[in-house]
């Protein structure tokens, strides 16, 4: 691993807590139980879609793949209450204290969305991460979805770093490995998948919680 230089976190699931959108399903006549295979197939779509030459929309990828998990049972208004909590969720307890172990070191601090930047911003704004994070980098102001490699690429160049001093920091494996393979640094927080898939290249640093992953990352 190279000297790492600036360090860009995964937002869903990685920094954002999601599980506050089990009682959105609730409130609108879903099975609360509906928000994972709702995200994976919304994740799905979104990489088939990139993978096919077009842009995805968060958004309009997200409505559909809530339209289909609920078999075309929930009305529009329906769908607006579920999607409008993803600018009111919370973050995990363990992002904070990251966040702030690395303005502390001077470690210039971004994220790398697949979702749409102003929910992002509201979120962080909201949580009161966003005095610890500069640039937003999002999936559509790159044009692919995580993880082709431009959208990595994307992150560098608004960070300000050559790819090899960029870390990105995720709870998902395969977002670890797309940055491994685009020639970033990575980090893997176990905190969501437990073990580290085989199938995957290996990440540079892993933790149990994001302090730990940042200490890693910073050798300290």
């Amino acid at each position: 691993m190279e000297q790492v230089r600036a360090v860009a976190f995964d937002v869903l699931e990685t920094l954002l807590d999601l599980g506050p959108m089990r009682s959105r399903l609730a409130a609108v006549g879903q099975p609360p139980e509906l928000l994972q295979p709702w995200f994976l197939r919304l994740q799905r779509d979104a990489m088939a879609l990139t993978l096919a030459g077009d842009v995805a929309e968060f958004g309009a990828v997200a409505r559909q793949a809530l339209r289909t998990e609920t078999r075309h049972t929930a009305a529009e208004d329906e769908l607006d209450h579920v999607l409008s909590g993803f600018g009111e969720l919370p973050a995990h307890p363990d992002a904070e204290p990251a966040l702030r172990r690395l303005t502390e070191a001077g470690m210039p601090v971004g994220c790398l969305t697949v979702g749409d930047p102003e929910v992002t911003a509201r979120f962080l704004a909201g949580a009161g991460l966003d005095g610890y994070v500069g640039p937003v980098i999002t999936a559509g102001e790159a044009g692919v979805w995580k993880p082709s490699p431009g959208l990595y690429r994307t992150a560098a160049q608004r960070l300000g770093v050559p790819l090899g001093g960029l870390a990105v920091v995720a709870v998902h494996a395969w977002d670890c490995h797309g940055a491994k393979r685009a020639g970033c640094a990575a980090g893997w927080c176990s905190r969501l998948e437990g073990r580290y898939g085989a199938v995957f290249a290996p990440p540079d640093v892993v933790g149990d919680d994001l302090v730990r992953v940042v200490r890693g990352l910073l050798g300290s």
